[in-house]
């Protein structure tokens, strides 16, 4: 079985200060992997005991042990002695270790955050660079102090790039996480009003996503959205300029023109290279470590009149979409990937469960968005959905629920989303939640100023998922084109199971 790179019990217990105890007999061999589930033990890993609420996982460590596990980690002594690091936190130690892991390995490392859009501009990010290197991505949303270690965990021998996702709610995290990562490249797609609840406002949410930047690695490059008003006003980032992209920024290095939308079906732009954009590779100075991009000469990469507009079409719905897709095109530029094969890696590029994912039920079509929500979120979904008409018969529907973590002004942001909604030309608004109850009252104010002979569209609340459950179907139609976002924490995968057929 392939083995990780210096994960040896004595490395390991170096690396995160830990005390390696009943391994007297144990084989100074690299371990297989690294886990945090009992469940998923495979013979010679490492079992890592972390404290929960619910479950501790020291109630595991002789299971994992039994079960093939080399060693565990762990806060306190097993009842049964067997081979063990004891550490003051394994969470700490979880963290402490894969920032050693990844020192190890020596691959490159894409950092993405932002308040929205992180995960489909990973997947495209992903998509561009896999042209060219072999890719570890963040799956899931494996992005916080806790995912992040197992993701870096899962890098072996044929990785050549990996491309890391991290997502924060306050303060200090995005130091942790990047003193994890070390990117190469920062993305940074946006800062929005997320997390409010601790962050305050979005000059607070500007300064916890930079913190990224105290962890960049010398000479690395960050790229940031320039359409940003907090964004662009980065000048450099350890002494280099940003590599920003956008639609309207002046500054943009790549950038999209002559877009069409169509719909549910994607989107058509053409892709600009507009600005000199440097090549990492000649930065760094080690062309061994990133391949051989297919660019000749070094430095800056500017763009030919070949590079001056190639087409693109993205699957992935949503005009918002192109803005991500920038940010993987600069990125693909960075690393020397030439502008055909970032084109074919865009146009391969496909988005992930419960975010904006299209449903073809029996009578109906869904567009499953309840992985998450923040108001610019919501914002960007409601003017998808009021795009996107099969024909004048299609009636559009939106189920919406609470957004969480808004702080201070989470009644008003509720607020002017259910304006929003109700200036989409939406037909059916339903609004499910406590928060909810704020987007009815914005969309019902919304409504009562429209002009005179307008058609009126219907709003409908819940205050519970459940109560939503039990009466929604007899509002729907045949036919019906459904958007359904929330907040994780509202569960509506339960009403995306309902319309569907396919779960709860």
């Amino acid at each position: 079985m392939e083995t990780m790179k210096n994960m040896t019990p004595m490395a390991i217990a170096g690396a995160v200060g830990g005390r390696l105890i009943g391994a007297e007999h144990l084989p100074e061999a690299e371990i297989t992997g690294v886990t945090i589930d009992s469940r998923k033990v495979t013979k010679g890993c490492l079992f890592v005991a972390l404290p929960g609420e619910r479950v501790d996982g020291h109630r595991f460590i002789l299971q994992a042990i039994r079960d093939g596990a080399m060693l565990a980690l762990a806060e306190r002594e097993p009842e049964v002695p067997c081979p063990c690091i004891l550490v003051e936190s394994t969470r700490t130690a979880l963290r402490d270790l894969a920032e050693y892991y990844l020192n190890q390995v020596n691959i490159p490392v894409v950092g993405i955050t932002g308040s929205v859009g992180k995960t489909s501009t990973k997947e495209m990010i992903a998509a561009v660079l896999a042209k060219q290197f072999r890719v570890l991505k963040t799956e899931g949303n494996f992005n916080n102090e806790i995912g992040l270690p197992l993701t870096v965990f899962g890098i072996r021998p044929e990785h050549e790039i990996a491309v890391l996702e991290m997502g924060i709610s306050d303060f200090g995290e995005m130091s942790r996480l990047a003193r994890i990562a070390r990117p190469d490249v920062c993305v940074i797609t946006n800062i929005g009003t997320c997390h409010l609840e601790n962050l305050g406002d979005r000059d607070g949410v500007f300064r916890a996503k930079t913190e990224v930047f105290s962890y960049m690695k010398e000479g690395g490059i960050a790229v940031l959205n320039g359409d940003d008003d907090k964004l662009r006003q980065v000048e450099a980032v350890k002494g280099r300029s940003p590599v920003f992209f956008g639609l309207q920024a002046a500054n943009a290095a790549v950038t999209a023109e002559e877009i069409v939308s169509h719909g549910l079906y994607g989107t058509d732009f053409t892709l600009k290279i507009q600005n000199p954009v440097p090549c990492l590779k000649a930065a760094a100075g080690e062309a061994e470590t990133f391949g051989e991009p297919e660019t000749s000469g070094g430095g800056d990469r500017k763009p030919s009149a070949g590079e001056a507009g190639i087409r693109v079409h993205l699957s992935i719905p949503g005009a918002h979409m192109i803005t991500d897709a920038l940010a993987a095109a600069a990125v693909g530029l960075v690393f020397g990937i030439p502008p055909q094969k970032i084109v074919l890696g865009l146009e391969q590029a496909r988005q992930v469960g419960g975010r904006q994912r299209m449903i073809q039920a029996e009578t109906r079509t869904v567009i499953d968005d309840c992985y998450n929500a923040n108001p610019m979120s919501m914002a960007a979904a409601l003017q998808l959905l009021a795009q996107s008409t099969e024909n004048q018969r299609t009636r559009r529907v939106a189920i919406l629920g609470d957004m969480f973590e808004l702080g201070a002004d989470e009644k008003k942001l509720h607020y002017d989303t259910g304006v929003c909604a109700a200036a989409c030309e939406i037909e059916l608004l339903i609004f499910v939640g406590e928060l909810a109850a704020w987007m009815k009252r914005g969309a019902e104010a919304e409504r009562e100023n429209r002009p005179a002979g307008e058609p009126e569209h219907q709003i409908i609340y819940y205050p519970t998922v459940d109560e939503a459950l039990l009466s929604m179907e007899s509002l729907l139609k045949p036919g019906d084109l459904i958007l359904v976002k929330a907040s994780h924490g509202m569960a509506f995968d339960r009403i995306v199971g309902k319309l569907t057929g396919e779960r709860g």
